[in-house]
């Protein structure tokens, strides 16, 4: 079974972050929840969650795909972080898929992940996101490198990642009732 890390920072945006773990989860991935900080992180909206482990405690290079939910202040808690850093880095070094929504992707701008690729997120933010060309589409693919344009597109985003991990999501989304071509 594939291993997905989803890493939470303070200011998480809920919808991002829990939305996606539904959607993986049922997917029948390994869906692990990590804390950059805490066992117990605190969304933009005041929502807690309990997370299954702190991202210290984990082995990046046990995962096959790391996904980092946006909010604010979420996705600058999730850039300045060295050890966010290292486990995205990592990741992706071997091979894996990384993916960010929202303004997620300006952690991604500074692991050095955007230049040159296709990338969208949310709009506003799109002007620190790096040398890219930012689409505005509600997802984008790009060389294993995954972003979403905000809340709304959250379906379409744990789709993309579930099929870049070569596993189909269509009958996860249609038991959903999500009005997908997928």
């Amino acid at each position: 079974m594939k291993k997905i890390m989803v890493i939470l920072a303070d200011g998480f945006e809920e919808i991002e972050a829990i939305g996606t773990i539904d959607i993986l989860r049922r997917c029948e991935f390994d869906v692990v929840i990590a804390g950059s900080d805490s066992n117990c992180v605190t969304g933009a909206h005041q929502i807690k969650v309990s997370c299954d482990k702190l991202l210290s405690e984990l082995n990046p290079k046990d995962f096959h795909a790391v996904v980092l939910p946006g909010g604010m202040p979420g996705s600058t808690n999730l850039r300045d972080s060295a050890t966010v850093k290292n486990a995205v880095l990592t990741v992706y070094n071997q091979g894996g898929i990384v993916a960010a929504i929202c303004a997620a992707p300006l952690a991604l701008a500074e692991f050095g992940l955007t230049e040159g690729r296709n990338i969208t997120g949310y709009p506003g933010v799109e002007g620190k996101f790096g040398n890219c060309n930012y689409t505005g589409k509600t997802t984008e693919s790009d060389k294993r490198i995954i972003t979403g344009r905000g809340p709304a597109a959250v379906f379409e985003f744990a789709a993309a990642i579930s099929e870049a991990l070569e596993k189909p999501a269509s009958d996860v989304l249609r038991g959903l009732l999500y009005p997908s071509t997928r």
